[in-house]
This record gives structure tokens, sequence and C-alpha cells, in this order.
């Protein structure tokens, strides 16, 4: 899609509303608000607490916007030179960063949802008039200790709502560890293939000239011919070059290795 016009149809489509949401600085509309009288006479009743939960809840709209990192990483391998393996680890990374730090905040929600009880962890911890750094990185601990099923944080969960909490986020380390693991392990199988393939072919040589029992100096002969033939890597060049059309391998592959 190249149309200025079908793009801005599609992102209004889409994204806009997210966007526009999430960069509403609420706090600062707060902050103007409150010097208004009428807005002050309001603080003081009933309703505020409704207000200022659902202005922080519209402020979490922002976390939506982080997930378009993951669709944006793709895209990056076409206009970065770097090896699709290196952004396969950077993707598995941003990927468990990014349910860690919504597990954070979900850990902080719960507890600020209901008033900060006198049994939730935050009141326990004095966190609820606390400098925001100081709540999130308690938060993040809290979450990651869930996640990676180390423990409970600084407290276990004393509420319901706490132990549900609880249970998703030790569920989605554990989905997202095994994720990350399996995925890691793909990914390092499949770095400089040629050369692993070419270890897997001289270690059957190898065993080969182990079981006929050949002299040292013939085993060394035969390696030196595999080092200097295959150079570490193998590729079969003929199927290779079978697979492309006629024009690529006549025009850049032919004439460029001749």
């Amino acid at each position: 899609m190249l149309n200025p016009k079908e793009i801005a149809r599609q992102y209004l489509k889409t994204w806009f509303l997210l966007d526009l949401l999430s960069s509403l600085p609420l706090d600062y509309i707060y902050l103007i608000l409150h010097d208004n009288e009428n807005f002050t006479q309001f603080v003081h009743a009933g309703r505020a607490l409704r207000f200022l939960r659902f202005v922080k809840l519209l402020s979490l709209i922002r976390l939506l916007r982080l997930s378009r990192l993951v669709r944006y990483v793709s895209e990056w391998e076409e206009f970065i030179n770097l090896a699709s393996k290196f952004i396969g680890i950077f993707n598995l990374v941003l990927l468990l960063l990014l349910l860690g730090h919504w597990n954070a905040c979900l850990q902080f929600l719960i507890p600020m949802l209901h008033d900060y009880p006198v049994e939730s962890w935050v009141a326990k911890g004095k966190l609820q008039n606390a400098y925001w750094f100081d709540q999130y990185t308690w938060a993040l601990f809290k979450a990651m200790s869930h996640m990676l099923t180390i423990g409970y944080g600084r407290y276990p969960p004393t509420s319901l709502s706490e132990a549900w909490v609880t249970v998703i986020s030790m569920v989605t380390g554990a989905t997202g560890y095994a994720l990350f693991v399996g995925h890691a392990a793909a990914l390092i199988q499949s770095f400089d293939c040629s050369k692993r393939l070419y270890r897997e072919k001289f270690k059957q040589v190898d065993e080969y000239m182990a079981y006929r029992k050949l002299p040292r100096g013939l085993r060394k002969r035969i390696a030196s011919y595999y080092e200097h033939r295959y150079q570490g890597k193998m590729f079969n060049e003929n199927e290779i070059l079978n697979e492309l059309s006629e024009c690529l391998k006549e025009v850049n592959i032919i004439l460029f290795l001749l």
C-alpha cells in the first residue's frame, strides 16, 4: 500500500484511536484542572475516587503501543545490515521484557483498584505515595519473581485477586520461559548451518577412520583434504544452482563464479 490516502484511512480504522488516547497528557490535564475551584470541590466529593481511577486506567492504554515494537522489529531486518539470527534473539528478549512490564503494571493495578488494603503488598511496603520509580521497581521485582517461579517477591498474596494475579503470572512466565528456551535452541541450531553440516560430516569420517583403524598419518591427510576442500563449510552447490531460474544462473551466478 503506497497511496497516502489509503494509508491514512487504514490508520484511522486501526491504531488512531489508541494512539490518540494514549498520547493525551492526562497527568498535566489533572494538574491544570486541580487549580480550578469547581474541580477542587469535585475532588473532595465521593466521585473523585472513581474519576482518578478512570484517569489512571486510561493511562494504561499506553501499554498497547509497546506491542507495536514487536511488529516493527521484523521490518527492521530489511533496512539494517544485521543477521536475522540476532533479530530473532532480540525478538525473544523484547517479548519477555514486554510480558514482564505488563505483569508489573498488573501487580500494582490490583491493589490500587482496591484502595491499597492494609494487607496488600503495596501497603506493607509503604509504596502508596512513593516515587514512581520505586513503585515500578518493586512491582517489576514481584512480577519477575512470579514469572521465574523463584518466589512471591517481598510479600505473598493476601487476597483472592492477588492470588489469581500470581497464578496468571506464574503460568505466563512458565509459558514464556518454555517458548524462549525452545526458540533459543532452534536459533542456536540454525547458526551457520553449513558449518554444522561440515562438523557432522567430518565426525562421520572420523568415526569411519577409527573403525577402520587407519594410520595416524593417513588420518591427518584425510582431515587436511576435507579442511581444504570444504574450508569448514559444506554446501550442495549443484542443488542450489539447479533451484535458481535460468536468468539468475546464467547472469548472476555462473558469470560471477567464472
